[in-house]
């Protein structure tokens, strides 16, 4: 049941990204262009995701329990450090240079476009770089140089 509820939910995320149109780039690109061919269409749609997980929040956490599962999964981690940091960087610089982020990438990708054919292997390379990068970071002795 849990992975159907997981499918449903990728699936109505899916949509929603197709709908909105944000699983076009020029649109990303297009918000971040304020002294060009601005379209603030982004802000509209995450307004309305926010707004949404907001109230949805508000009533998930009424309840002792998720309807599927035993407990919540809260991230305990609150600390902002270097990590943190350097990976919003990373991750905003690539959202603007290549209007994607992973959601609407995966989304886009059955429509077979240039850009996304080249983004997402990319991104997949990125993914499993920073993985080796932070193995090897957590490896290395507390106060080794490297």
């Amino acid at each position: 049941m849990r992975i159907l509820a997981g499918f449903l939910s990728g699936l109505v995320f899916g949509l929603g990204l197709i709908v909105s149109g944000m699983a076009d780039p020029a649109k990303v690109l297009n918000f971040l262009d304020i002294a060009g061919r601005w379209d603030p269409s982004l802000a509209f749609v995450m307004g309305g995701a926010t707004l949404t997980a907001f109230l949805g929040y508000r009533l998930v956490w009424r309840r002792p329990a998720p309807l599927i599962g035993d407990r919540f999964d809260v991230p305990s981690g609150r600390q902002i450090d270097r990590p943190l940091l350097t990976g919003a960087a990373l991750f905003g610089i690539g959202w603007g240079i290549g209007g994607f982020c992973p959601g609407p990438a995966l989304t886009a990708l059955p429509l077979m476009a240039p850009g996304t054919l080249v983004f997402v292997p990319t991104m997949l390379i990125g993914l499993w770089i920073g993985a080796r990068m932070k193995r090897a970071a957590t490896a290395r002795p507390a106060g080794a140089s490297s």
